[in-house]
């Protein structure tokens, strides 16, 4: 089991890895045996030493929510990392690819809150009633600790990814908002251009059948420890397409329809 000293010694590494913009070793290379609470204890230390400096908490992030990765990854639930508002992108921005570990982008829907969200019976239904409304959003993913070290190949494991705030670096949010209940979600689409080549298509079903039991299920993950999901906090569901790596000088765009779009520049 790690102590003290050593969720904080990881959590300090992956903070100097993001401030020096160099990948370090996966956590589980020295502890091989890291449990996914030992990984969240380590994600809650990175995230309390960036509240410390003065950020705050805006919301969460739900990944790894489809069949597909889950059986990359070898575990059979999401994994969630926390929004701070200092990775609150606007739409159309012009965005500093350099300070980012590996970026990547990802297509979503971002659950805006109006009610408060807590208990382990937390349905559907009860998420869409306490939805304010639903949004078009791209999350920008990054590699505080290497997807695949350089030197030997190895590939990092869920608990990597969990310590690493769930690989969660950006939102962008843009588009036409919605009441959930004014569309089905599950048919919301995107399509993805790099460029002003199309890269990734996908429907939100992908999404665990449903976007909204992403947050039924980071919920349900909260209420042994007390903690709730707050009214206006921003959700991020998952993503339904794969990430799609960037770098400067690279522009995107994401078509959602009839709910609008979103784009960007790397600089």
């Amino acid at each position: 089991m790690l102590n003290e000293k050593q969720i904080r010694q990881a959590a300090d590494d992956l903070y100097q890895a993001e401030n020096n913009r160099q990948a370090i070793d996966p956590v589980t290379l020295s502890h091989p045996d890291i449990t996914m609470d030992e990984a969240y204890a380590v994600q809650k230390c990175w995230v309390d030493r960036k509240i410390s400096e003065g950020q705050r908490i805006v919301g969460y992030k739900i990944g790894l929510t489809s069949r597909a990765m889950q059986s990359v990854m070898k575990i059979d639930e999401p994994d969630y990392g926390v929004l701070l508002d200092e990775m609150v992108f606007a739409d159309g921005a012009d965005i500093d690819a350099a300070q980012f570990c590996d970026p990547r982008v990802e297509v979503e829907l971002a659950f805006v809150l109006k009610d408060r969200l807590e208990g382990e019976n937390v349905s559907l239904f009860d998420v869409l009633n306490a939805t304010d409304y639903v949004i078009p959003a791209l999350e920008i993913i990054a590699a505080r600790s290497h997807r695949v070290h350089p030197d030997t190949g190895y590939s990092r494991k869920i608990c990597d990814t969990i310590a690493d705030n769930a690989a969660n670096a950006g939102i962008i949010m843009g588009g036409r908002p919605v009441k959930p209940e004014a569309v089905d979600l599950r048919w919301c689409g995107a399509l993805f251009y790099l460029n002003g080549v199309l890269e990734e298509t996908g429907l939100a079903a992908g999404v665990l059948n449903h976007p909204a039991n992403g947050i039924c299920w980071v919920a349900k993950r909260f209420a042994p420890h007390g903690v709730a999901l707050l009214p206006g906090q921003v959700i991020l569901s998952g993503s339904f397409t794969r990430p799609v790596s960037i770098e400067a000088g690279d522009t995107v765009h994401a078509d959602y329809g009839p709910l609008g779009g979103i784009s960007c520049r790397f600089v």
